[in-house]
């Protein structure tokens, strides 16, 4: 048993130091994993990678109740809860009260914009939900993977299954995902 989920069983049991020594240990791996995802977002985020590790901790701990089984339940729930963050992000970004659809573009990029994230990111959840009804595990997966940006071999360890497998548990969903976007209208 690792220090994680020793420490996660404590904090069942109610110990009261649990919750800040977990803290310590999760904190900087969600910390590192963060900036990967973000790195991902476009330009002019406003979202930073250390407001998106505290909202997922805040929305981890904030329910004294949840509990979570082990390192693997705990890194699934902080994976859903980056992926919620930034999916209620790209929302609310969309929203006519704030720009609707328009993107900010420097006066250099005026002749090649790009592509909106906003859109990619709920086009991938939207996708994703249909993905997680056929198979939650390699949903999982993805979630680990393109919301929380773990590497093929972190997202093994935090699923309990082997690397190869989990490569090609991506490869299945990245093709799977990618079917399911372009048979998207819009």
């Amino acid at each position: 048993m690792n220090d994680v989920t020793h420490i996660l069983n404590a904090a069942g049991q109610g110990a009261a130091l649990a919750a800040n020594e977990l803290l310590s240990l999760v904190y900087e791996e969600l910390r590192r994993v963060a900036p990967a995802k973000m790195a991902q977002e476009a330009p002019g985020q406003t979202l930073q990678a250390t407001a998106l590790v505290h909202e997922a901790w805040l929305r981890l701990t904030g329910d004294k109740r949840r509990h979570w089984n082990d390192r693997t339940h705990f890194f699934a729930a902080a994976a859903e809860a980056m992926r919620l963050i930034l999916v209620d992000n790209a929302r609310r970004k969309r929203a006519a009260r704030h720009g609707g659809g328009q993107q900010r573009t420097a006066m250099s990029e005026i002749a090649s914009p790009g592509t909106a994230n906003e859109d990619q990111i709920l086009a991938v959840h939207e996708a994703l939900e249909k993905f997680a009804a056929q198979d939650r595990q390699k949903a999982e997966l993805v979630k680990l993977r393109y919301f929380v940006g773990m590497t093929h071999e972190e997202a093994a360890e935090a699923l309990g299954i082997s690397v190869p497998t989990a490569k090609r548990h991506w490869a299945y969903a990245r093709a799977w995902l990618a079917q399911e976007i372009r048979s998207q209208p819009g």
